[in-house]
Parts: C-alpha cells; structure tokens; sequence
C-alpha cells in the first residue's frame, strides 16, 4: 500500500467528514521495523513516528534525527515508571498516560527537566482486563488530576476490541474528551483510521499499511 496512498485516504476522509485539510496528523508506527524501510519513508518527506517501546526507539532514533533534522517522535506502547526520564528525553508527545504512579513520576521529571512532552491519556474503553488504560467512568476524574499536576493533557488515546466495532469506541472517546474540553483524540489504525476521522481523530496511527507486515524475530 505505501506512504503516498495512505496519506491520500487521509486526505480523502478529512475532506468526506468536512475537516480542514492537514488536520489529522499521520503518525507512521515504526515499531519494529527494518530501518531500510524506515529510511525509505524518511525519504519521502515523512517526519511523524511512532514506537511501542522505549528501548527500540532509544536505538534507532537518535541516528536517523542527526541524519534527516527535525523528527517528530511518539510513544504509543505502555509506559513503565522506571523508563519515565528516558521517555521524556527522547519523545516529543506519550500517548499511553494511564496511572497516577505514572501521571506524577512525570509531573515530577517535568519539574526537573523544565520541560514535559505532549501527553495523551490512555482509556481502556471496551474495559479489557489485558488492557491498559483508565476506565471511561474513571477519566474525568484522572483529567482532572493531572491538571491538578500541571501535565500537559492535549487528548485521549484508545484501542477498540479487535472484536467490536471500533465507531462506538471512537464516539465515546470524542464525547469524554469533549466534555473534558481536551482537543486531541488519537484513534484510528491501518483497518479504521477513515472510520476515526469521521469520529474527529487528530491523530492516526498506521503501521503495517505504510511499512508493509511486521516479521518479528522468532
């Protein structure tokens, strides 16, 4: 599928839903990836990645920043505490904030550091025990709490059940965010991310469609 095509269905969905253009921004999940097709969409202007963990992006992005400048990097996988300092040096925005352990190990490095990234908090919202996240009733209350610490909170993050339709997560993601009056809502995969649009997704996040399938080492 590639790059080019991905960014026109994009394109295609923000014009469908009436969003301005270049209102969605394409996240490309580079988690676990070769760094030949890494390299291949740094190529193609790409400047937005995401990476599931802290040690493989702490590995493969500092080179490509000095190689290809500014870069625009995300964490989407779980956050462990112990990795928080590591994390907040190397990306620009976490979108898996779903702790307060996590939520003031943070607030207390943005102390130290004079700086925070962009944070998103993670809801769990098909309240999947496997999964992490905070549970849709419980989201107010942990927004709240992280203003409370002064943490940057631009949005919401979620994961749908592989086995529900993913709309109804996006709807009631949108409709917590909006009463939170929080603008960001990061949602939407290679198999849904039109269906995210049309629910007001500020951020996709496509992998396997942009880079091809992962193969992960055996």
């Amino acid at each position: 599928m590639g790059l080019a095509e991905i960014r026109a269905r994009v394109a295609a969905a923000e014009e469908k839903a009436g969003r301005a253009p270049g209102s969605v921004k394409l996240i490309a999940i580079s988690k676990v990836q070769p760094d030949e097709r890494v390299r291949a969409v740094l190529a193609d202007g790409h400047r937005l990645f995401g990476e599931n963990k802290v040690q493989e992006a702490a590995g493969k992005w500092p080179g490509f920043r000095e190689a290809y400048g500014e870069i625009s990097v995300h964490l989407v996988g779980p956050l462990q505490s112990n990795k928080t300092k590591q994390a907040m040096e190397l990306f620009d925005a976490i979108h898996s904030l779903d702790r307060e352990k996590l939520a003031r190990k943070i607030a207390d490095q943005a102390q130290a550091m004079g700086r925070c990234p962009d944070l998103f908090v993670q809801v769990n919202s098909g309240a999947e025990e496997q999964k992490a996240g905070v549970l849709p009733e419980d989201t107010d209350a942990f927004v709240e709490l992280c203003r409370g610490m002064d943490l940057p909170v631009m949005g919401l993050m979620c994961i749908p059940p592989v086995d529900e339709e993913p709309s109804l997560h996006f709807a009631l993601l949108a409709k917590i965010a909006a009463r939170n009056g929080l603008e960001g809502l990061s949602m939407g995969m290679s198999g849904d991310f039109e269906s995210a649009i049309a629910l007001g997704a500020t951020h996709v996040r496509v992998g396997s469609a942009i880079f091809g399938e992962r193969t992960y080492a055996r």
